[in-house]
């Protein structure tokens, strides 16, 4: 049997020993030191001048003088000289420097920490319960990175799971954010804690959003509302082709284009103007005629107005033998949404002649729809 015990290795009273009073302080003196273990540094590499009896240190690396080649032990001076204690794995010092608890890991000495893993709950300054398993009281609460990006990961079980962001007042919920009861991401608020409104909510196929904040027909002016971009217009779809259901635009809202037969322009009121220059050929010395096909037709049914207009210096190159004032104004020989025949006829007094012609430039209003 050893003499010493095999933990802290203190020394047995023996049978027949002289002097048992010895042994058995210096069991207690090492008792003194490891129960209950202080220290008051554990940076020190050179050991005080003049140490006080039972005052207590851990060796550093590369200590000096009497704690030299005792690196990491527990140093306690008994008022003459240095004990030195080799710690052993679990052994814990408290060190009053640093107002903290070390541990011996079987080769340093470590902040001792208790495990922080399967906690039942965590509460900073506050109480933690059942379903708020962590809670903290705080002004801010600070989660940052450790060198590149950061996530905040909120996982729920199963799609008609929550899984959000609740906001409170008076722990009333006011607002909520996330995706609650499917995977449609939806942003919901409540005057009082009970009744909700999904203001937004976006679809986790197309990403499209819809509720209460965007425009819901196009015409709901809804103060406050989002304008829907099929609902609303803006310079994608100010210009194009435009179209009309119900008496309600569905297309842009100004169409316009040219043909061989002139230009004309659409609006998304259903209005058409239509515009061309057309040069009326000799008929006999009274008229000049000619046949306008429109660029675009207008609504069956319609009567478009007609409108023309002469240039009296084109009048004198095209027909020299008319005074300026000698013919008519535009007539029409003929009228459909399609087509009209526009007339102009020389005065009392005037006369065409063979191969003569008359520009005119032409107008025509009416409605597309």
């Amino acid at each position: 049997m050893s003499d010493l015990s095999p933990r802290l290795s203190m020394p047995f009273l023996l049978p027949s020993q002289a002097q048992k009073h010895v042994t058995h302080n210096e069991a207690l003196s090492r008792l003194d030191t490891l129960v209950q273990a202080t220290a008051a540094t554990r940076n020190l590499t050179t050991p005080p001048a003049s140490p006080a009896a039972g005052e207590t240190h851990i060796v550093p690396v590369g200590a000096t003088g009497p704690w030299a080649g005792q690196d990491q032990a527990i140093a306690t001076h008994d008022g003459t000289a240095w004990t030195f204690f080799a710690p052993q794995p679990g052994w814990r010092v408290y060190v009053t420097a640093e107002a903290a608890g070390l541990v011996w890991s079987g080769s340093a000495w470590a902040i001792d920490r208790a495990p922080l893993d399967d906690l039942p709950g965590l509460g900073i300054g506050t109480s933690h319960d059942q379903t708020n398993r962590l809670s903290v009281a705080s002004p801010a609460t600070l989660l940052t990175h450790v060198g590149a990006g950061h996530q905040l990961k909120i996982n729920k079980a199963a799609q008609g799971d929550t899984a959000s962001l609740l906001f409170q007042t008076g722990f009333d919920g006011r607002a909520e954010m996330g995706t609650a009861g499917s995977d449609a991401f939806e942003i919901k608020v409540s005057p009082d804690g009970a009744a909700w409104t999904t203001a937004l909510s976006f679809d986790p196929a197309t990403g499209l959003a819809s509720g209460a904040a965007v425009q819901a027909t196009p015409v709901d002016t809804t103060p406050g509302r989002l304008m829907r971009a099929d609902f609303g217009y803006g310079r994608g779809n100010l210009l194009g082709s435009v179209t009309l259901a119900a008496g309600q635009p569905t297309g842009a809202v100004l169409e316009r284009a040219a043909t061989a037969n002139g230009e004309y322009l659409r609006l998304a009121d259903g209005t058409q103007i239509c515009q061309h220059e057309l040069t009326l050929a000799f008929v006999d010395s009274t008229l000049c005629t000619a046949t306008w096909t429109f660029p675009a037709a207008f609504v069956a049914g319609s009567a478009p107005q007609v409108m023309g207009s002469l240039n009296t210096a084109d009048l004198a190159a095209t027909a020299p033998a008319i005074a300026p004032n000698g013919v008519s104004g535009l007539t029409l020989g003929a009228l459909t949404p399609i087509s009209a025949v526009l007339q102009v006829h020389a005065l009392t007094g005037q006369s065409f002649q063979a191969g003569n012609t008359v520009v005119m430039r032409a107008t025509a209003i009416g409605r597309w729809a």
